[in-house]
């Protein structure tokens, strides 16, 4: 199955994308944890679902123990795990507090760029196909706009606006939206 892309409208007015149209991914399901470890065990393993769950459980306690103990953990050719803290700017080195200036503190993930394994936004996008999400509700008759892709939906890679950012959906302008 292709990416499914939907095309919506910056409808905040206060950047200067407002009223351009951009791309955003739209998931059809988010696989929980267990149904990710029964997919496992269906890859030709000799592992049932219960040994790939055991093994993933571990797996995720050993990431975020490796992590609070300071430590990036790269995950095979995937990527790296590491943390990051977003705080309140203080005057003077001195006058900075750990426990009221550190607002929060999130996981992040950096994908692999290697050569056996390039997560880059650039290789991803060669390796996708991408279709209109609109086109699974309003099918097109096929014309020389749309006979061309791999799915013979619309080829909507990016924003078409040279924008390379996105937020949880992936894709986007860059700028906060009011979505």
């Amino acid at each position: 199955m292709p990416v499914l892309v939907k095309v919506t409208q910056n409808k905040n007015d206060k950047t200067t994308a407002f009223g351009k149209w951009y791309g955003r991914v739209v998931s059809t399901k988010t696989m929980s944890y267990q149904e990710l470890c029964k997919h496992m065990s269906e890859h030709n393993s000799v592992y049932g679902e219960d040994v790939c769950l055991g093994v993933a459980n571990k797996l995720q306690y050993c990431i975020l123990e490796q992590l609070l103990e300071g430590k990036k953990v790269q995950f095979g050719e995937l990527g790296t795990f590491y943390l990051s803290v977003k705080s309140t700017g203080a005057n003077k080195e001195e006058d900075f507090n750990l426990g009221t200036n550190i607002n929060g503190l999130f996981l992040c993930f950096s994908p692999s760029r290697t050569d056996v394994n390039n997560l880059s936004s650039k290789m991803l996008k060669k390796k996708a196909a991408f279709m209109n999400v609109k086109d699974l509700v309003e099918p097109k008759s096929k014309t020389p706009e749309n006979s061309g892709t791999p799915s013979g939906g619309s080829n909507t890679g990016g924003s078409g606006s040279g924008s390379t950012t996105g937020g949880d959906n992936g894709g986007g302008n860059g700028e906060d939206s009011d979505q």
